[in-house]
């Protein structure tokens, strides 16, 4: 249950002013029909964030020791750093008027693409190999982006008006360094 919780808080956190909740409202913006973006995001989460978390279960199952706490560690001091970097997303013609599948199938491949090698990906690997569960992690990776973006894609651009991003950031990255430090202490 740690696992699901942790990988929740975390990823909701970190998502808020994410390129991918940036993505979420260029789409909700772009096609007004949320019911097959929702969809296309957690399709698209869970497929991601399950591989991520396979991924993270054997790199934790190989790496064993010590100095696997120190790596786990100061990865999550890492992407501290990271989540105070503000993401940009440029906005590309799309087409206007698309079909609900359309929606879909477009914020599924859109959303999977724009994950790769995202902090909250990464984050996933590293949550996976911190818990071994990658059932609980993936999960909560995707209970947490969800929870990110569902307001994102209902509520549209006004989210990115009215959110206070920069403070969202900090708590991210505090949420980061935390986990980082307790890994590093509790060993």
């Amino acid at each position: 249950m740690e696992a699901l919780l942790v990988s929740t808080g975390l990823v909701a956190i970190a998502e808020i002013g994410d390129k991918t909740m940036l993505l979420a409202i260029l789409l909700a913006a772009r096609f007004r029909k949320p019911g097959p973006i929702l969809a296309g995001i957690l399709a698209a989460t869970l497929a991601n964030h399950l591989l991520a978390s396979a991924v993270g279960v054997l790199a934790g199952g190989f790496l064993q020791g010590a100095w696997m706490r120190w790596v786990l560690g100061l990865a999550f001091l890492a992407f501290a750093v990271w989540a105070l970097i503000p993401d940009k997303f440029e906005e590309k013609d799309e087409p206007a008027e698309v079909t609900g599948r359309g929606v879909f199938v477009t914020t599924l491949i859109a959303f999977f693409l724009v994950e790769m090698g995202d902090k909250t990906q990464v984050a996933t690997v590293a949550l996976a190999a911190r818990f071994h569960n990658v059932f609980w992690v993936a999960a909560g990776t995707t209970i947490g982006m969800m929870i990110a973006n569902t307001p994102a894609v209902l509520i549209g651009q006004a989210a990115a008006t009215k959110l206070p991003l920069k403070a969202i950031r900090y708590c991210a990255a505090a949420a980061f360094a935390g986990l980082g430090l307790w890994i590093l202490i509790s060993g």
